[in-house]
């Protein structure tokens, strides 16, 4: 198992953990009453949310692109 693949699976696991507490975050009361006042959740859980994705894109792109050289 290359290097590559290493890291782009903790990347999918950070991504996945931090996508859940974005999720949880965003069911909390505090969230749900900002999101109906303003329209939008907190930026700390958007942080989460964005953190997330961009961890589980990083992770699957290394999967896939990894090994080709």
């Amino acid at each position: 198992m290359s290097s590559n693949m290493v890291i782009g699976v903790v990347l999918i696991v950070i991504g996945v953990v931090a996508l859940f507490f974005g999720w949880n975050q965003s069911q909390s009361f505090v969230d749900q009453a900002a999101e109906t006042f303003t329209g939008r959740f907190t930026e700390s859980t958007m942080w989460y949310f964005f953190g997330g994705a961009a961890a589980l894109a990083g992770g699957v792109a290394l999967l896939l692109l990894g090994n080709r050289r």
